[in-house]
C-alpha cells in the first residue's frame, strides 16, 4: 500500500434495499479502490441507509471519473452521494461575537493540525478578536448588525462565505439570530455551539440558571443551524458534573471548556463526512481506531 496513494471516501444515503453495500464494494474494487473504513446504518424507522466508506485509489483513479462512473450505480438505488479527498482541509467561516474561548480553541487546533480544517475568514459584529485572528494572517471582518441593517449585514456575511470558497459556517458563540433566508441557504452548513445540554436553559445567563437550580451536570450541544431557534438536528453533545461547592463563576469556566470540546468534535465530523441529516436528528459515524492521522483529534 503506498503511503501517497490517494485516499477518498464516499458517502451514500438512500431508501434501504438489499444489495447496496455489495454494490458499493464491488464497484470501487472494480476501480483499483482498497476500502480501509466503513460504516453504514439501516434506520428501519425512516427506511433510510447511510453509510460512508474510505478508500485507497491504488490505480491512480481521480474523483472526477469516481463519481462518473458511480452514476449508473447512484440511479439504480436512488442514491444521494458524494466522493471527497480525504487529505484535503475543508474551509471554514467563523462567526463570533464577545465570548472568545471556542474562537480561540479553534485557531489552536488548526493551527496544530489536530483540526483538519483551514480557516478562511472571521466574522463578527465587534472589534475584540481583530487582532489575535488577524496575527494568524486570517482575515477578520467586522460587520455591525442591527435591526435595521440585519439585511444588508448578511448579505455582506453571506459574500464573504462564498468567496472565500467556504464549505462550512461555524457560529462559535456568535450572539446574533440568523435570518431564515441565511438558514436555508446553508441548510446542513452552519453548525452552533449551545451553551446547554438541550433543551434545558434556554436564553439569557444559562450557567447562572444551573447554579440556581443546584444542578449536578452541566453540558453543551452542537447542532445544525435551522429556522428553528437551537432546534435544530443535533450533531454532538457532552457534559460534565458539578457539585454543590463550586461557584456560579465555575459553572461558566467548566462550561466553556465542554462547549469548546463539544464544538470541535462536531465540526471534525462533519468535515470528515461522518454527519448525514436524518430528518430532525443526525447519523453520525464514529472514526475507526485504524483512521488515518489527519482525521484524529487532539
Amino acid at each position: 500500500m503506498h503511503p501517497t496513494a490517494p485516499r477518498f471516501a464516499l458517502r451514500v444515503q438512500c431508501p434501504s434495499t438489499r444489495g447496496i453495500v455489495a454494490a458499493i464494494s464491488t464497484y470501487l474494487a472494480e476501480q483499483g479502490g482498497n476500502i480501509t473504513d466503513s460504516a453504514q446504518f439501516d434506520d428501519q424507522t425512516t427506511g433510510s441507509f447511510f453509510m460512508r466508506t474510505s478508500f485507497i485509489s491504488e490505480t491512480g483513479k481521480d474523483l472526477a471519473a469516481l463519481q462518473a462512473g458511480f452514476a449508473p450505480v447512484a440511479e439504480k438505488f436512488g442514491m444521494e452521494f458524494s466522493f471527497f479527498d480525504e487529505r484535503l482541509k475543508r474551509k471554514v467561516v467563523i462567526m463570533v461575537s464577545r465570548f472568545g474561548h471556542c474562537l480561540n480553541d479553534l485557531l489552536y487546533r488548526s493551527r496544530i493540525g489536530a483540526l483538519p480544517v483551514e480557516i478562511a475568514a472571521v466574522i463578527s459584529n465587534h472589534m475584540d478578536y481583530q487582532k489575535v485572528v488577524v496575527n494568524q494572517d486570517i482575515p477578520y471582518h467586522c460587520i455591525k448588525v442591527t435591526p435595521q441593517n440585519k439585511a444588508q449585514a448578511e448579505a455582506e456575511q453571506m459574500r464573504i462565505v462564498a468567496e472565500s470558497g467556504a464549505e462550512l459556517i461555524v457560529l462559535a458563540r456568535y450572539m446574533q439570530v440568523l435570518s431564515e433566508d441565511m438558514c436555508q441557504t446553508f441548510s446542513g452548513r452552519i453548525i452552533n455551539i449551545h451553551h446547554s445540554f438541550l433543551p434545558s436553559f434556554k436564553g439569557a445567563n444559562p450557567y447562572k440558571q444551573a447554579y440556581e437550580k443546584g444542578v449536578k451536570l452541566i453540558g453543551a450541544t452542537s447542532h445544525y443551524v435551522t429556522s428553528d431557534l437551537d432546534e435544530g438536528p443535533i450533531i454532538e453533545q457532552d457534559i460534565i458534573r458539578v457539585t454543590h461547592a463550586q461557584a456560579n463563576e465555575d459553572y461558566v469556566s467548566l462550561g466553556r471548556d465542554v462547549e469548546s470540546q463539544v464544538l470541535a468534535r462536531a465540526i471534525h465530523a462533519h468535515v470528515n463526512g461522518r454527519v448525514f441529516i436524518n430528518g430532525h436528528k443526525t447519523v453520525v459515524f464514529a472514526a475507526s481506531p485504524g483512521s488515518y492521522a489527519s482525521e484524529r483529534m487532539g
